[in-house]
């Protein structure tokens, strides 16, 4: 597969996603980064960890999407879904380590829909972005993480054919 020039050419990807919009997929552009940053509270929510405050879990997400956006030390991409020029979600895939093999490989760190775009197809779309970048990285692999109490991510990723490797357990004391 011929390698892209990710930083002149955009990959789109073309569907006619539900009721007839067509969606592309691009590369973030600084532009998009209060789109991301909104949608920080959704990626918080989700994560329903009893042990830790709102407003603790909101914090390490807010810092990690600052984190993302800022990092360069490593291969990465961040692809923007959007329709008519209206940002609908985003993935942030990578370099990573696998934990097994000792492999790089590519770890989707972070995948968001906005409300109103879920179920249009919007996270596939994402996914399979992330997945082409990978591949023309050359990684075997691409890894990701999910919150344990985040069943529909669950059965998102698994209908893509992930499957768990480990599990990281906590325990409050």
């Amino acid at each position: 597969m011929a390698k892209h020039d990710w930083k002149i050419e955009f990959i789109t990807f073309v569907i006619r996603a539900k009721m007839t919009k067509i969606t592309s997929i691009r590369r973030f552009q600084e532009r998009d980064r209060k789109f991301v940053l909104a949608l920080s509270p959704r990626l918080a929510e989700v994560a329903e960890l009893a042990w830790h405050t709102d407003s603790v879990v909101q914090k390490m997400q807010d810092d990690y999407i600052n984190a993302m956006l800022d990092q360069t030390s490593v291969p990465q991409a961040i692809f923007v879904a959007e329709n008519n020029k209206e940002a609908l979600g985003f993935i942030h895939v990578g370099a990573h380590q696998d934990g097994i093999s000792g492999e790089t490989c590519g770890t989707v760190s972070l995948l968001a829909v906005s409300p109103k775009s879920q179920g249009m197809g919007i996270g596939l779309l994402l996914m399979k972005a992330a997945e082409v970048w990978a591949k023309e990285q050359g990684y075997r692999l691409l890894h990701l993480e999910v919150f344990a109490n985040n069943v529909k991510g669950h059965g998102f990723y698994q209908n893509l054919g992930f499957k768990a490797e480990t599990l990281h357990m906590i325990k409050p004391l």
